[in-house]
């Protein structure tokens, strides 16, 4: 098949760094999203030569990720790719910012304004074409929201501008008027960036291991490779669903978030699980997604939201319930379908690994991330977030205007190990939301995977696409207490 979506340097030699080197203390390992530091390792490596650093690799085994390119781990430094960013590109403007947030915020009142005064009975007879313009409308303004919706994320990582305050005041005020709660959703976003990747502690779209996803289809996880196909007609209902609940999922039940909330450090996850009333969401204080410290933030979050509402049912009331729905409602749909997608796309696809608990370091992780293309709309009115992600997981706190310049250095230092998908411009970017879904359903580790490689898993699916899952045995013995079932590995000819 052909993609974009694949190394883009010949094959180099693996030099292994502290950086590189597997964490000995998973659960600590914390880095800012903005100035990451080094991952703990029991031992110093980066004074190894090329043939200890092959060595280690070849201890890995071959790791092949869902096309059945074989995969390497990456092995350069943080300090290598902030070295490599020109300097200015770390500057920040706020008036710049400010600049764009009156852009968006003037073209979703001018948009208004002409259809609620050109689009009308008396200068339209004809209800279809009313009607079709005004889902016009509901698409456009979509857009616009989703771009101020992505400049309030810029607020969110510090990048609108040198000003915390300005940051916070206009993220808080542009968020809360897309009913999205500012600072609960920072918190949490900020820790998606600090463990991207990390199967245990990543915040959004972490992947369903091959037990859970068997599971969700009622089988053994040996039973996997002998399902059939998925029907097309399933997989588009399952987007559908996710394209307009997952948003809300996300914020009211963790749904894509991790849910090993008792492991975490902030130490309010006992007995909290993800799913509704579970007490895993953005807006309770007592949320273990946040500590102690933030919850006088959620509250304020909650109120940003609590007035946004105010507001919609004052003009709900007054101007009428369905010009709400296609004034705001329709339109905030549009967002989230918008966010969703982007945020899928990122973190999803063949090429893409997600790494355990003893395997992941922060740069492991921020490469696990790729680059689409969306043309205009990408671009210009979403701000280049769908183009630039990569760099975004390494640096956060580069705006985004200075962020194409600042993504050019780090391939140099990236290499191979740089993913994206530009194939077909903007249709591609649509087109790859139902690839992935196809090719993306569960994570497993290759079947020729050794030692530390075992930790490094990759997309596998049902549908007979790519790469096959590995074929595991039924049990051979029933399991005693307090022992798992034991599953024997065949070798799939097919896979060879």
């Amino acid at each position: 098949m052909a993609t974009t979506a694949r190394p883009q340097n010949p094959v180099l030699r693996r030099t292994v760094t502290t950086d590189s080197a597997p964490s000995s203390a998973p659960s600590a390992a914390h880095s800012p999203s903005d100035s990451p530091t080094q991952s703990a390792s029991s031992t110093s490596l980066s004074s190894l030569g090329s043939a200890d650093g092959l060595d280690i690799k070849n201890a890995r085994g071959k790791l092949v990720d869902t096309y059945g390119n074989e995969f390497e781990i990456p092995d350069y430094t943080i300090k290598q790719i902030r070295d490599a960013i020109p300097t200015h590109c770390f500057e920040r403007s706020g008036a710049k910012g400010l600049y764009y947030v009156a852009r968006d915020v003037a073209s979703l009142a001018a948009t208004f304004y002409l259809f609620h005064n050109y689009v009308t009975p008396q200068n339209i007879p004809s209800t279809a074409v009313r009607a079709g313009l005004w889902a016009a409308y509901t698409f456009v303004q979509g857009l616009f929201g989703t771009g101020l919706w992505v400049l309030a994320h810029e607020c969110g990582h510090q990048s609108f501008s040198p000003s915390k305050t300005l940051n916070d005041t206009v993220g808080w005020l542009a968020h809360s008027s897309l009913l999205v709660p500012y600072f609960s959703w920072k918190i949490s976003h900020g820790k998606h960036h600090k463990a991207t990747g990390h199967m245990e502690r990543d915040m959004v779209f972490v992947p369903k291991t091959r037990a859970e996803y068997a599971s969700r289809v009622g089988k053994f996880v040996h039973e996997l490779t002998e399902l059939t196909e998925e029907t097309p007609i399933a997989t588009a209902l399952h987007m559908i669903f996710q394209q307009l609940g997952g948003w809300p999922m996300y914020l009211i039940a963790n749904v894509t978030g991790h849910n090993y909330h008792e492991r975490q450090p902030e130490g309010k996850g006992k007995g909290k699980m993800n799913g509704f009333g579970n007490g895993v969401n953005h807006f309770m204080p007592s949320s273990p997604l946040y500590e102690r410290k933030d919850e006088k933030l959620i509250i304020l979050s909650d109120i940003g939201l609590a007035i946004t509402a105010s507001v919609l049912i004052y003009v709900g009331k007054n101007f009428g319930w369905t010009n709400l729905l296609v004034w705001y409602f329709v339109p905030y749909l549009w967002v989230n379908h918008w966010l969703v997608a982007i945020t899928f796309l990122q973190h999803t696809d063949p090429t893409l690994p997600h790494y355990d608990a003893h395997t992941w370091t922060y740069t492991r992780g921020a490469a696990a991330t790729i680059d689409r293309e969306f043309g205009f709309i990408g671009r210009t009115l979403l701000h280049g977030i769908i183009e630039t992600h990569v760099l975004h997981h390494y640096v956060s706190t580069i705006p985004f205007y200075n962020a194409d310049e600042a993504s050019d250095a780090i391939k140099k230092v990236m290499g191979k190990h740089y993913r994206s998908d530009t194939e077909g411009g903007s249709l591609g970017f649509i087109k790859a939301m139902y690839k992935s879904a196809r090719w993306c359903q569960w994570v497993e580790p290759s079947e020729t995977a050794e030692g530390e490689g075992k930790g490094v898993l990759f997309f596998r699916n049902r549908n007979g696409l790519g790469t096959k899952p590995t074929k595991l045995a039924a049990p051979v013995a029933k399991p005693t207490a307090g022992q798992g079932a034991k599953m024997s590995i065949s070798v799939d000819s097919d896979n060879e």
